[in-house]
């Protein structure tokens, strides 16, 4: 039984990510669609990015969420094969991911999507993979 529950232990670390010294890691991702940014805080470091959510005519989802997928490189078929390097998705289609379109961070330019500058975005994804999705929260607000 004892080995049993170890074992479950050690398979779950191995989907799931934990941090160092065996806790938890806690990756918490504030995107506020009111003055366009993205805090991150993981690791005891905290990060602010510039992003872009939904324009008009478009909705970028509120609410709480954990990582659904991730992908390294996406394209959207929905949006005529748009590439959406270092995606996080939350909930359906809709993803945190890389943009070529910079000059258009810290206003409302998507189709929905939190796009942020491709850098930051392969940072995040980066700390998404190592903290695994269980620890990760994503929350959007007004």
């Amino acid at each position: 039984m004892k080995k049993t529950v170890l074992m479950a232990a050690a398979l779950a670390t191995v989907l799931f990510g934990s941090s160092v010294e065996g806790q938890a890691a806690n990756l918490v991702a504030n995107i506020d669609v009111s003055s366009q940014t993205m805090t991150v805080k993981y690791g005891g470091s905290v990060y602010r990015w510039k992003v872009s959510t939904a324009r008009r005519g478009y909705f970028t989802p509120r609410g709480s969420y954990r990582p659904q997928r991730t992908e390294r490189m996406w394209y959207s078929r929905k949006y005529d094969m748009s590439p959406m390097p270092y995606s996080v998705f939350y909930r359906g289609g809709y993803a945190i991911h890389g943009t070529g379109a910079v000059r258009q961070l810290g206003r409302p330019a998507s189709h929905g999507c939190v796009r942020l500058h491709t850098s930051n975005a392969a940072a995040f994804y980066s700390m998404v993979r190592k903290a695994g999705f269980r620890n990760t929260r994503i929350v959007v607000t007004n």
